[in-house]
């Protein structure tokens, strides 16, 4: 038996006190979720126009109720978003939620989340807003769409340069953010992540910096949709697919971007250095046997195609 938040062992079911308190430093257990995956599901129809999220994959804002130590379902103000099983692509929460721990290991800025017990047993994604602070306040947030005026119909429709151009004419220390970027960048395509748009970026202003966001819809979309065509979802040099070392490192990270070569090579030398610590991860997910394969194909593919 493992914490669905914090992966490590525990000698029954539920949830490690280091996973609850992550929640909360006053939260000692946690209720399963009230609905069923049905339920859920029927609940998303219901509240669909209502909520202050969207996408594509059905969610549901929560609050954590502490002095009833569970999650409740919220239409607005919520303080975490929750995204159930999808019938039409196996296994996602537990896909998303590695992924994000796999995307922290290498240091790449997460928000809390982690896998939370529905009625049914059914393990469901949960991930806590990174712009919401306090009771009431809300930090500024835009993703790139907004920024190029996009919209959610055309957030296809751009590349990894002009992603570069965002972060040159927002952000108050571009350098930065770029070195951030080109780290997402790399992980993204290392972990099979070809849904990357324009929606999946954005800028928060915190402390007066404007800056990339904590990551967050980061998954390996290769092994969930089986019939990948293409191995990015906004193209680097025109191409979308058969990206290489010198797509990634050479073009973008150094001429388009501007990294000096020292901190470069630094970057994706620290991004090699995870791979031990990926696979032992993937090794004790919540994924299946035969998804964790996958995963693990995968994974040494792309390392091939970087590192050789």
């Amino acid at each position: 038996m493992r914490c669905p938040i914090t992966y490590e062992k525990i000698p029954s079911g539920g949830y490690s006190f280091a996973g609850l308190r992550s929640l909360s430093p006053q939260l000692d257990a946690l209720q399963e979720i009230s609905l069923s995956l049905s339920e859920l599901h029927q609940e998303y129809l219901k509240r669909a126009g209502k909520m202050s999220i969207q996408g594509v994959q059905p969610k549901l804002s929560l609050k954590l109720n502490l002095k009833e130590r569970r999650f409740e379902i919220v239409d607005m103000k919520g303080k975490f978003i929750l995204k159930p099983p999808n019938e039409l692509y196996p296994e996602l929460p537990q896909n998303e939620d590695l992924s994000m721990k796999m995307a922290k290991i290498c240091g790449i800025e997460t928000p809390w989340h982690g896998l939370i017990y529905s009625r049914d047993n059914v393990l469901n994604y949960v991930i806590r807003r990174f712009d919401r602070v306090g009771h009431n306040n809300k930090l500024a947030l835009e993703d790139f769409a907004q920024l190029s005026q996009a919209t959610r119909n055309t957030k296809y429709n751009s590349s990894m340069e002009k992603i570069i151009g965002i972060i040159d004419e927002f952000c108050t220390f571009p350098i930065l953010e770029k070195i951030k970027l080109f780290r997402r960048i790399l992980f993204n395509f290392l972990i099979g992540n070809e849904d990357m748009h324009l929606k999946n970026f954005s800028l928060i202003t915190r402390k007066r910096k404007i800056e990339l966001s904590p990551a967050y819809d980061l998954l390996n979309t290769t092994i969930a949709m089986q019939n990948s065509i293409e191995e990015i979802a906004l193209p680097i040099g025109g191409k979308k697919n058969k990206i290489d070392r010198h797509d990634l490192v050479d073009y973008l990270g150094k001429e388009r971007m501007g990294i000096p070569e020292k901190r470069l090579q630094e970057e994706v030398e620290k991004m090699h250095s995870c791979f031990i610590k990926w696979e032992n991860i993937i090794e004790i997910s919540f994924l299946s046997d035969i998804m964790k394969e996958k995963y693990f194909d995968l994974l040494q593919t792309r390392k091939n195609r970087i590192y050789g």
